[in-house]
């Protein structure tokens, strides 16, 4: 979900015995039913003669605890599964998981990568990529598009997660992106903190924005704690990607981003920070040089980053519609192809995966995610999910933002992100764009100085020339 949150630094191999499908060893005719069907049903219609007699050894890679941690909650939901999973994480840092996995998934064989994770920022080269060769299609797991549809999956994760129409990956979080405002500024600048009214005073689009963040202004506040907040907005709405027909392509949304940054820095709309550093943290509980509206962000960034760092500003936030759609990470869950090669490995694969992605049920990990209960009697984290059949009849009620539930902001917000325009050079491309574009808003560097150098970088460090 987010590498900032990750709990390692290096190479963790964790060995436990846990829990696996239930159900038998055909997945399939038994594995494209209904969603909603009881986890301990495992491959819903199948005696229980026809499961595994010898348990099934599923490696499992992933860069965080995250979901080997869902592995946990598998077993108490699966009482008689039979599967034993060995569980590899290595963290982002410093690049190492995917040269890792990339390594695993080649050299094949029994230690190779069953299951894996992939966040946003590099799933496209798994999904879509040079390394997609080596993912199962969902549909050869036996889970169907008919399972997806049911459970109301955002678009956007199916888009991203699939190549040519064969769906290969989904993730089980949905990170559409929404406005989170103060609600005491909102009173002073706008009479009320209603989000149906907050969403139409920034937006829709950024011509609205920016009247907004003049008002703000006006009473001292800032609109954005620093570009890097309108950044992912921009990115993730435009009409196409960094790479067009293997060339670098510049989108006119995102090019705009440099008008609109400096628009930003030259009235002082912001307090000129930069995204995960103490000033951004600052400014999310108020103590920055100028008090702070907003930021943008999933559900993920109020409750793993700013429920850490409010302080004094907790139950003073609130939800509303961004001024335009948009995705902000999230974590893909993928299966090797060559588990279809074995009937029990492919049935238990595809069982894991399902429970985790699919399942729409009270004892699925999307129910169970979305209200905080992973853990029996203790109130967890709530977060948004990718099926809006889970969030709808979840409660999404939080601390942070004054009891606001905020899945009837986050459902359109799934809904209103597109995953079309995303290539897998995203993570190095945007690092170096964001940094000319704050030479450019600095005075730096002309406009058009900053475009040619952008393109220039970019062919340099990947070797990717312009239109």
């Amino acid at each position: 979900m987010k590498r900032v949150l990750s709990m390692t630094t290096a190479i963790v191999l964790l060995a436990s015995v846990l829990a696996g499908c239930s159900g038998n060893g055909n997945s399939n005719s038994n594995t494209a039913g209904n969603a909603d069907a009881s986890p301990t049903a495992g491959n819903a219609g199948q005696p229980a003669s026809d499961a595994p007699k010898e348990k099934v050894t599923i490696n499992l890679w992933a860069f965080t605890d995250e979901i080997p941690n869902m592995t946990e909650k598998y077993k108490q939901t699966h009482p008689d599964a039979n599967v034993e999973f060995n569980t590899t994480v290595i963290a982002t840092t410093d690049g190492a998981y995917q040269p890792a996995l990339d390594q695993a998934l080649a050299s094949g064989g029994k230690d190779a990568p069953d299951i894996f994770a992939a966040e946003a920022a590099f799933v496209l080269k798994y999904t879509q990529g040079d390394a997609s060769g080596y993912v199962a299609d969902y549909a050869d797991l036996g889970l169907s598009d008919q399972m997806v549809k049911d459970a109301g999956i955002a678009q956007y994760s199916v888009d991203i997660g699939s190549k040519d129409g064969h769906l290969k990956g989904l993730a089980y979080q949905a990170t559409g992106g929404a406005f989170i405002y103060r609600r005491s500024i909102a009173k002073d600048v706008f009479g009320t903190d209603d989000p149906a009214v907050i969403k139409t005073e920034v937006g829709p689009g950024w011509d609205k924005f920016f009247e907004a963040a003049a008002k703000l202004k006006e009473k001292g506040y800032g609109i954005v704690s620093g570009d890097g907040d309108i950044w992912h907005p921009i990115e993730n709405s435009s009409d196409k990607g960094w790479i067009v027909d293997g060339k670098l392509h510049i989108d006119p949304k995102r090019e705009e981003f440099l008008d609109l940054s400096k628009q930003l820095k030259d009235n002082g709309y912001h307090n000129d920070t930069q995204d995960w550093t103490e000033a951004w943290y600052a400014d999310m509980s108020g103590s920055g040089k100028q008090p702070i509206f907003g930021f943008f962000g999933p559900a993920w960034l109020i409750n793993y980053v700013m429920n850490g760092q409010v302080k004094d500003t907790n139950g003073d936030w609130a939800v509303a519609e961004s001024p335009t759609g948009f995705f902000w990470g999230g974590t893909w869950l993928l299966g090797n192809k060559d588990v279809v090669k074995d009937e029990a490995k492919k049935a238990a694969v595809a069982d894991f995966i399902k429970w985790v992605t699919l399942d729409t049920s009270d004892t699925g990990l999307q129910s169970y995610w979305a209200n905080g209960t992973m853990k029996e009697g203790e109130q967890g984290t709530k977060d948004s999910v990718a099926s809006s059949v889970v969030m709808s009849k979840s409660n999404g009620e939080v601390e942070l933002l004054g009891g606001q539930n905020m899945f009837d902001v986050f459902v359109p917000a799934n809904d209103n992100a597109t995953g079309k325009n995303l290539t897998q050079f995203d993570e190095s491309i945007n690092l170096i764009w964001r940094g000319q574009v704050r030479e450019y808003t600095a005075g730096n560097k002309t406009r058009e100085k900053t475009l040619a150098d952008f393109k220039q970088q970019v062919k340099d460090e990947l070797g990717i020339d312009s239109e």
